[in-house]
């Protein structure tokens, strides 16, 4: 086990993947968004991008000027798509609820940063059942640019009050959000429920993996203890 050589005060919670389990929604909506606007994309070469927001996701498979002339257009329409076919079926992973509350009942502070837009992560936080247990949430509508860039973990810290980086630890399933973590200055572990491989978790900055929500509520007393190994 890793030694963190400090006392953890809050959390920061990606959503898609982490707590909710949506990727593959995520994924299956982007498809059919692409489709709409003549561009056929496989859903194995969306599946790997799931994690970014629509201004990093859209480049890889538009040009400049196809982002330029219905990018935000096709982007809404995801999310459209997103709402209304996949939205009532998304369920998020066991013992999240759980999770939460045991950080709570510990002192610790719960904030949210998901490169989704703010609708989706409000009923996320209805699907999961931690609405009173969040303490604050961001989204793709507080940053500039979305994961992997900082921007969403930056807000995240401000909405805590800016504590220290290294009492904050940052939970996520995708490379984007280590790679996002890390160049916010933040410490990271990862779960594998969103479907990522732990190779390509550890190689963007996760310091430790663990399976999913089950699992770290299992090694809670692990992960926030003090030069615990």
């Amino acid at each position: 086990m890793l030694a963190f050589q400090f006392m953890i005060e809050a959390f920061i919670f990606d959503v898609d993947g982490t707590l909710i389990d949506s990727n593959d929604f995520h994924a299956e909506a982007w498809r059919k968004a692409f489709k709409k606007y003549g561009k056929k994309v496989p859903f194995d070469k969306i599946r790997p991008q799931i994690g970014k927001g629509a201004d990093t996701l859209l480049p890889e498979f538009l040009t400049e000027n196809e982002i330029e002339k219905f990018g935000d257009d096709l982007a809404k329409l995801r999310g459209e798509i997103f709402k209304r076919e996949y939205m009532s079926r998304i369920k998020p992973f066991p013992k999240v609820r759980e999770l939460f509350q045991k950080i709570k009942d510990d002192g610790k502070r719960i904030a949210l940063a998901s490169s989704s837009n703010e609708d989706e992560v409000e009923e996320y936080k209805k699907i999961a059942n931690i609405e009173d247990l969040v303490e604050k949430s961001t989204s793709a509508d507080d940053a500039e640019e979305s994961k992997p860039e900082p921007d969403i973990f930056q807000a995240a810290l401000k909405l805590l009050g800016n504590p220290a980086p290294e009492t904050v630890l940052v939970v996520g399933d995708t490379p984007y959000d280590a790679e996002a973590a890390t160049k916010a200055n933040l410490k990271i572990i990862g779960v594998l429920c969103g479907g990522f491989s732990e190779t390509d978790l550890r190689e963007n900055g996760c310091l430790e993996i663990y399976e999913n929500p089950i699992d770290l509520l299992k090694n809670y007393k692990k992960i926030v203890s003090i030069n615990q190994e």
